[in-house]
């Protein structure tokens, strides 16, 4: 039965020859500059709804599946912000259905602020009616970009790998939406855990709907020595934050200069930015 039920939901969220998302190509981006620190933000925008309040998630619950007038409107706020920052990781975008006009949203927002790369993993498609996505925002060319379906009871969570610099020693980022569920971020993480094992400069960022110290103390985080923000960090709801569900974690090589949750409530979440400078010795490898 379970076996029926999870096929049945593997093509309703995963059709079968469906679109896997897109990408704006390399041709135009700019190389990575090794000798700068780099400035990362990671940013859950909920579709380009503005929600300050809880009973928006009712009165404005219908903006998750029609269009709005003024989702654009808070799209071009969106990237007002974005375009003082070099990589952007971007949790719960669409990817062009009827909700967002049929614009992918990941696209607009990186025309919108100037950064010349993008990439848009699709991770649930519901054809016209949404496609939840990730995204990934540049100013430097990746060496390579790599899309990872994350395991969970109910397919739809996602992550993807942009690696930098060299082929033997990159600057590894990993972006992700985790699950809800405790069970399901075990299995997620430890998949996670699994990509990064063998890199030495590594930054974790994204929507990890978790407290740095329980992903750090209680998941199979726990192996690695990444760094977490102060866990004052709060992100979450935007208008009165309580939680730390956001987060930009770091391997010790990666030297942070400055790290802060941004008062930029244009969606549930608030963003999180972090400048890191890549360690000493690693420019000499250029």
């Amino acid at each position: 039965m379970y076996k029926h039920i999870r096929k049945q939901l593997n093509g309703i969220l995963r059709p079968a020859g469906g679109p896997r998302g897109a990408c704006s190509g390399t041709e135009h981006v700019p190389e990575f500059e090794a000798n700068r620190h780099i400035r990362l933000l990671t940013f859950n925008i909920q579709v380009g709804i503005n929600t300050s309040s809880y009973h928006h998630y009712f009165t404005r619950s219908w903006q998750h599946f029609l269009p709005h007038r003024n989702r654009n409107e808070n799209l071009d706020r969106i990237a007002l912000l974005l375009r003082n920052y070099d990589v952007v990781a971007l949790q719960e975008c669409d990817g062009g259905s009827l909700r967002s006009g049929y614009i992918n949203q990941v696209q607009y927002l990186a025309e919108a602020a100037g950064i010349p790369y993008w990439y848009q993993q699709l991770n649930r498609n519901l054809g016209q009616f949404a496609q939840h996505s990730n995204g990934l925002l540049s100013r430097y060319r990746p060496l390579d970009v790599t899309e990872h379906k994350l395991p969970g009871l109910i397919p739809g969570r996602g992550a993807i790998i942009a690696r930098y610099g060299t082929e033997h020693d990159p600057l590894v980022l990993v972006l992700m939406h985790l699950s809800l569920s405790k069970a399901a971020q075990q299995r997620q993480l430890g998949y996670i855990r699994e990509l990064i094992a063998d890199y030495q400069h590594v930054v974790l960022m994204g929507d990890m709907n978790a407290h740095a110290e329980q992903l750090l103390t209680q998941t199979p985080l726990k192996e690695t020595n990444l760094v977490p923000l102060p866990d004052t960090a709060h992100s979450f709801p935007s208008w009165r934050p309580e939680k730390a569900l956001d987060h930009i974690l770091v391997s010790p090589s990666l030297e942070i200069r400055r790290s802060e949750v941004v008062s930029y409530p244009m969606s549930d979440h608030l963003p999180i930015a972090m400048d890191v400078a890549l360690p000493e010795g690693y420019l000499e490898k250029f």
